[in-house]
């Protein structure tokens, strides 16, 4: 998995990051899975694989 996110083009940044290197980059570009990584050392970036599910519960967790 990690090697197939490794490989992602698409990557956003959260849209209430104030500086634009200054924030995580999430991508779902691999079916099923959320990679995290940081956008100051982008694509040098170790990524975080989390599956659809677990992101999910993670998002909703920040509402609460």
């Amino acid at each position: 998995m990690a090697e197939a996110l490794s490989r992602a083009s698409a990557w956003r940044k959260s849209a209430y990051s104030k500086r634009a290197d200054d924030c995580v980059e999430v991508s779902t570009e691999v079916s099923g899975w959320v990679g995290v990584r940081d956008s100051k050392l982008a694509s040098t970036s170790p990524i975080l694989a989390f599956t659809a599910s677990q992101w999910g519960s993670f998002v909703r967790g920040l509402g609460a």
